[in-house]
């Protein structure tokens, strides 16, 4: 495929560099008009840049990642990188603070729920200039999957990789529970036959994620979580969300599911899946976390699209997370030559084995091939697949999804524990989810 260069240059972006024993500084500017700069140290053992740099993930992406940052330290000896991790909703607790006192770590591991939330506030540096001009190396990639970091016209986050939803299961647990496969056509149905199945072998389904799977019902519904500005949800009959949440609630007081109140305290790592764990058959989740996932289960595990029916349209191909820059950040140039060297680099990539996606580079894809294991073509073949079966993604969530979505959660576990019947939930969500978007009327 062609490539077709981001938007020409509007300003130059000047990387002032000193060597030996100079007392010079460094000017470090992202191109929005603020810098920052750090003394050039006249002792050649002192660390010349410091970066921080923020993650979330379970136990092998940390140790893997730490790999990386050792890596590039000793690749660049002059720079010296402190990290920060955490699960994925402790991740975002920990961020908001940072980002309200403008102490953002230079590099934020970035997921594309949020990316609108923080570009919109000016929280986040426009990353165009320094795509354009070469620091932030992003050639060997499509157009389109670098314009999936962007709200707007402005490049917010650089796509780590892509992935896409699918089913991770344990295939040898259904064969010993009496069900050879699951086909690619699959239903809900098929799924509730399954469950219902596997509890009379004594394991669960793993619950599915509110702000990712009723998202995934409307759109095989032909609608849409939010509308098109932003301004609203994305669908107007209350009975998308009587017909979904009818149907979980189902499921749950049938027992495919563990208790709520046990999913409430998990802090959603690999580790803490069912599936892991070895009490659960499936879980809903990303390609990105097949790897993981079976690592931490110590077994074999398959991977298949999702229930329909039109599973087609539901299905879509999203940067699994990306890399954003903070405007308050004093070493945008340093943050994104870190970036550019995790895209390209092929060592890098090798540690990395496709936990953060299949990777955006076509020459890093291509240099992958001959060290795939079995595990790893799984996730290639699926989505390879994935592209093949599936609809465009939707823009970026709006500003306020987030509160949307906690308010989702709200609505899932009340109806579970009984406090609001479906349908008193389902009007009650859309009057306040419409209430909060509202305000992003122009």
């Amino acid at each position: 495929m062609k490539h077709n260069p981001l938007p020409p240059l509007l300003l130059a972006v000047l990387l002032l560099t000193t060597v030996g024993c100079s007392t010079d500084k460094q000017s470090v500017n992202g191109g929005t008009g603020t810098s920052g700069s750090i003394e050039v140290g006249k002792n050649e053992n002192k660390r010349d840049v410091k970066l921080r740099i923020a993650w979330w993930g379970g136990q092998a992406r940390h140790d893997y990642t730490l790999k990386l940052i050792e890596l590039y330290e000793q690749k660049n000896p002059g720079v010296k990188i402190d990290a920060e991790y955490a699960g994925f909703d402790d991740y975002w607790k920990k961020l908001a603070p940072q980002a309200a006192a403008n102490q953002l770590p230079d590099i934020i591991q970035m997921d594309i729920s949020y990316i609108a939330q923080y570009g919109t506030k000016e929280q986040l540096e426009d990353l165009t200039e320094l795509a354009n001009n070469g620091v932030l190396d992003v050639s060997s990639a499509a157009p389109e999957t670098v314009r999936t970091g962007q709200v707007g016209n402005k490049l917010y986050g650089i796509p780590l990789g892509i992935n896409a939803m699918g089913a991770t299961f344990d295939a040898q647990m259904l064969k010993e529970a009496g069900i050879a496969s699951i086909p690619d056509n699959w239903t809900w149905t098929d799924l509730e036959q399954i469950s219902k199945r596997m509890k009379s072998h004594g394991k669960v389904l793993d619950h599915m994620r509110f702000d990712q799977f009723f998202p995934y019902y409307l759109r095989t519904q032909g609608q849409h979580y939010f509308s098109l500005d932003g301004t609203s949800l994305g669908y107007t009959d209350s009975h998308y969300f009587v017909d979904y949440f009818t149907m979980y609630k189902k499921w749950y007081d049938a027992g495919y599911m563990h208790g709520w109140d046990k999913q409430a305290l998990s802090k959603l790592t690999p580790e803490e899946n069912p599936v892991a764990v070895g009490d659960g058959f499936m879980t809903m989740a990303w390609s990105n976390q097949f790897i993981t996932l079976e690592q931490a289960a110590n077994k074999s595990l398959e991977i298949v699209g999702l229930p329909g029916p039109h599973a087609q349209k539901g299905l879509y191909l999203k940067p699994t997370m990306l890399f954003s820059i903070p405007k308050s950040s004093k070493m945008k140039v340093e943050a994104a030559k870190f970036i550019s060297w995790f895209v390209n680099d092929l060592d890098a990539n090798k540690l990395i084995k496709g936990d953060r996606g299949i990777p955006i580079s076509a020459k890093i894809k291509q240099g992958l091939k001959p060290t795939l294991t079995v595990e790893d073509q799984k996730v290639y073949d699926y989505v390879e697949w994935a592209e093949r079966n599936s609809s465009m993604m939707e823009p970026p969530d709006p500003p306020g999804a987030v509160e949307v979505s906690k308010m989702l959660r709200d609505m899932q576990e009340q109806i579970l524990f009984r406090k609001l019947s479906v349908e008193a939930a389902a009007d009650k969500f859309m009057n306040e989810a419409n209430t909060i978007l509202a305000k992003n009327k122009k």
